[in-house]
């Protein structure tokens, strides 16, 4: 890791330590997630309010108009779905969530993109969850070439990892630092520093995970410069990550930095 992004990396961590830990101003019930064994979860902390949608589980921070995080499992079967991306984008309010949210007037003429954490590309399986993957508890403003490029790569990375190993566990969201882009629209929805992501997947050798986080900006650098352990990323955070895993087996794994194991 260089010593420019590890002075970055000590910035978010002051800042991050300043946000408020749930959402204020939040009206929205509280779900619990069903089915499977969940292991892309975070631990939930509490007055956090859950929306739970047919691909994805969201935390959305009302105070800061975007996602606390987005987790989701991708299996190989899901990769190959066939639903289209609809042509006409249908961005909007989740009507499952009760609390204040943004609205596509607040990205309009903006410059910024309106970015998936979850992203339509891996909803190809349902229409439903095609459809879900476009309400505000799943994106953030970006950059549009971090966005097209940089961001693209950990979501081509997710994919290959799904249809190699049978499935991952992903977990994702904004880290708003300095804040130094600002927010958009009359609901104030800030633009994050920088963006994280967790991978977590299974084999005949035992759990795997690593994590990255890049900044809110195009660098064109490989990604696996941006590597880290899921420990290193939750020091930042401040969240318990893949936390439904045993305690002893999640210990080892969050301290793993193999990039041999995410070839």
């Amino acid at each position: 890791m260089s010593k420019q992004f590890s002075y970055l990396l000590l910035s978010v961590i002051l800042f991050v330590s300043c946000i408020p830990a749930r959402p204020n101003g939040n009206t929205g019930k509280q779900q619990r997630p069903t089915g499977a064994s969940l292991l892309e979860l975070p631990a939930v902390r509490q007055g956090e309010v859950i929306t739970v949608h047919s691909g994805y589980t969201s935390s959305f921070n009302s105070t800061l108009m975007i996602p606390n995080w987005v987790a989701y499992e991708l299996t190989e079967e899901e990769t190959r779905g066939t639903v289209r991306r609809p042509s006409n984008s249908p961005f909007q309010p989740d009507p499952d969530y009760r609390g204040k949210q943004p609205d596509r007037s607040d990205y309009s003429r903006s410059g910024w993109d309106k970015g998936h954490l979850a992203p339509c590309a891996d909803m190809k399986w349902s229409e439903q969850a095609m459809f879900e993957s476009f309400f505000f508890t799943n994106v953030c403003p970006q950059n549009h070439d971090f966005n097209e490029k940089d961001w693209q790569k950990l979501e081509d990375k997710a994919r290959s990892i799904a249809r190699k190993k049978g499935s991952v566990y992903i977990v994702c969201g904004p880290i708003v630092t300095t804040n130094e882009y600002g927010k958009l629209g009359k609901n104030q929805v800030a633009i994050p520093d920088y963006f994280f992501k967790a991978f977590l997947y299974k084999d005949d050798a035992g759990f795997h995970s690593i994590a990255y986080v890049m900044p809110n900006q195009y660098t064109g650098r490989p990604v696996n410069e941006f590597a880290m352990s899921v420990n290193e990323l939750e020091k930042i955070l401040g969240i318990d990550l893949f936390s439904r895993l045993n305690d002893k087996i999640e210990e080892t794994v969050e301290e793993q930095l193999n990039l041999d194991d995410w070839r």
